[in-house]
């Protein structure tokens, strides 16, 4: 070995735990893309400073028992996006459905919630989307775009034609998205469904509503939490769940599968480190229940 492989490395990977592409199960890849949003931007910065934020927590899941030390994955680095967002979703879902081919789990930091659509289009027919999200991201069209992070959930409706989407942790509509969801089957569970009437009970409902489904693609926008949570989010929205509430949900739906998966919105120049820590914590969480479900 020489002193420059044993004394220098490439900029932060996720965890810290970078094996070979080949002997890897889970794929991480930052997406640095906020050319949609429309309140706070930066989500562009945020797949480093994720990445840096996973470095200093703990991999161990007292929720799953799961060491993600334990399990095997590779950071490919960040997406060379552009200022034309079609373009960029087209690479995405070229990069995506080249990790799925080689039997891999993509696991997508973005960047904002546009990116999903994206990858989704990357996953074959019979899937679900299950969505953590203040905002349903149901409108037609906002300021003149039809493909943003607004209105992607139902570009994804209409192009990726999920089996189903369910959205929890919801309080952030109109009633343009409330009539759309309704007309096209889309199912949600308010903040206020879930605080009022229980964790358990949430998770027997999404666990329900999933029933049958054979692969699902998670989502998980940062702003389902509270602010006081998380503060450094595009679109921050009062009365959202705490992170134990998000961490227990997580635990108990995410299983095996779950063919790929983002967590996306941070914006770090709003805080001093905090959402990205819980950023990190999220992905380590999914990874850990998922990994709990592999191996039985």
């Amino acid at each position: 070995m020489s002193y420059r492989e044993l004394y220098t490395s490439s900029p932060a990977v996720f965890g810290g735990l970078q094996k070979s592409f080949s002997e890897a199960s889970y794929v991480v890849l930052g997406v640095p893309f906020d050319i949609t949003s429309t309140y706070r931007t930066g989500a562009r910065f945020a797949p480093l400073a994720i990445r840096e934020a996973s470095l200093n927590i703990e991999t161990y899941s007292f929720r799953s028992h799961i060491d993600l030390e334990d399990a095997t994955l590779h950071d490919i680095g960040d997406l060379s996006v552009t200022s034309d967002t079609q373009e960029t979703l087209k690479r995405l879902e070229q990069v995506t459905r080249e990790i799925l081919a080689a039997k891999k789990t993509p696991c997508l930091i973005g960047g904002e919630h546009i990116i999903t659509l994206g990858a989704a289009r990357a996953v074959t027919k019979d899937f679900a989307i299950l969505d953590f999200d203040a905002h349903l991201d149901l409108r037609d069209e906002y300021m003149n775009l039809k493909t943003s992070h607004t209105t992607f959930m139902r570009r994804i409706n209409e192009q990726a034609k999920p089996r189903r989407i369910v959205e929890i942790g919801t309080r952030a509509v109109c009633k343009q998205e409330l009539d759309y969801a309704k007309k096209a089957g889309i199912s949600f569970i308010t903040t206020q469904q879930i605080r009022k009437e229980g964790v358990d009970k949430a998770i027997e409902r999404i666990n329900r509503l999933l029933r049958n489904i054979k692969k699902v693609y998670l989502t998980v926008d940062m702003d389902v939490l509270d602010p006081a949570f998380a503060p450094a989010v595009q679109n921050p929205e009062p009365d959202g769940l705490c992170a134990h509430m998000l961490f227990d949900l997580l635990s108990a739906v995410c299983d095996k599968r779950i063919v790929a998966f983002d967590v996306v919105e941070v914006a770090p120049p709003y805080d001093n480190g905090v959402t990205s820590i819980q950023a990190a914590k999220t992905i380590f969480e999914i990874m850990s229940a998922i990994q709990k479900d592999v191996k039985g």
